[in-house]
């Protein structure tokens, strides 16, 4: 049985093995897709991207009282861990600007960028933090399946929105409204530069889970073009983000984005101080063998965010 999984945020869900017995009493459906692997244990296909669709289902009902969630053929499955650790560590981001105390409650607003078909970010926020949400996405497949969500699960009404963002060389003009604020915003960017490159890093997470060199491309996450990859990948598209936020520098207290690469910190960093943001922080995340980073930024200085914080009545926190 494997360890704990001690890369994960301590206050994850995730970090035990999965317990496949109480996922199939939330979720019944998830029986039929749970079998013995080679070791003994219960187990599902990740090959099996029905088995994956309906494991990340029992994982939302289980731990996040969804009791409808459901994606297109073909859009992103995320791992909920890791979409959860992103969660985790930007609210306590978001307590070093209060006295180290998360800040919780629908007094919290966050900006989801590219919000999915899925709409993991936003089910994980409101449930662990209490936070309000607004996702957005340039695909009208995408938030139509996240509209969806937010009308099947009470928890959710009212508490998430989603908005369409019809010009894909924008990122929060036409999505941020005249005198809304947000407390921070997310985003898990485009990571590829290109199908190719997009199929290849899909070739080698098939090799390492079976320990031999695969050919299939099938992709058992799923996922569409824009999700994916885009001209330039996550380097260029963060950095045109950072550009763009400096518009919004008072609108938005912290902006972030999930950095899958580390060769690209150093062209953020420089678009960063080229964007005059004031304060940096990057954030080391970790699963399993994989690593990753946050790079969140911040136009106000310390004062300010104390400011900010106080006028935001940042109440209810742990």
């Amino acid at each position: 049985m494997p360890p704990t999984k001690e890369k994960l945020h301590p206050r994850s869900k995730h970090r035990e093995r999965y317990d496949l017995k109480a996922l199939a009493k939330s979720c019944p459906q998830l029986a039929r897709f749970v079998h013995s692997n080679k070791y003994g244990d219960e187990s599902v296909d990740f090959f099996d991207s029905e088995a994956v669709k309906m494991l990340n289902k029992a994982l939302l009902q289980h731990f996040y009282d969804i009791e409808n969630w459901a994606i297109p053929a073909g859009y992103l499955c995320p791992p909920i861990p890791g979409r959860a650790d992103y969660i985790h560590h930007i609210a306590d981001l978001l307590a070093s600007t209060n006295h180290e105390k998360i800040p919780t409650g629908n007094q919290i607003k966050c900006l989801d960028v590219g919000v999915g078909a899925n709409c993991v970010y936003p089910i994980v926020g409101n449930k662990e933090y209490g936070w309000d949400f607004v996702g957005s996405d340039i695909d009208p497949v995408a938030v139509g399946a996240a509209a969806c969500i937010i009308a099947q699960n009470t928890v959710l009404r009212g508490r998430v929105e989603v908005r369409l963002q019809p010009n894909k060389s924008r990122i929060f003009d036409g999505i941020i409204k005249e005198g809304e604020r947000f407390d921070l915003s997310i985003c898990n960017p485009p990571f590829f530069a290109s199908q190719r490159e997009a199929q290849a890093s899909t070739l080698r997470k098939l090799s390492n889970l079976t320990h031999q060199k695969v050919a299939n491309l099938a992709r058992n996450f799923g996922g569409q073009h824009n999700e994916l990859w885009c001209e330039g990948g996550e380097a260029q598209f963060v950095g045109k983000m950072i550009e763009q936020s400096r518009q919004f520098a008072t609108s938005c207290l912290w902006f972030s984005s999930l950095i899958s690469k580390q060769a690209n910190l150093e062209g953020i960093y420089k678009a960063l101080r080229k964007a005059e943001a004031v304060v940096i922080k990057t954030i080391p995340m970790g699963q399993g063998n994989k690593t990753s980073r946050i790079v969140a930024w911040s136009f106000l200085a310390e004062a300010s965010q104390k400011d900010w914080a106080a006028e935001r009545h940042w109440g209810g926190s742990r």
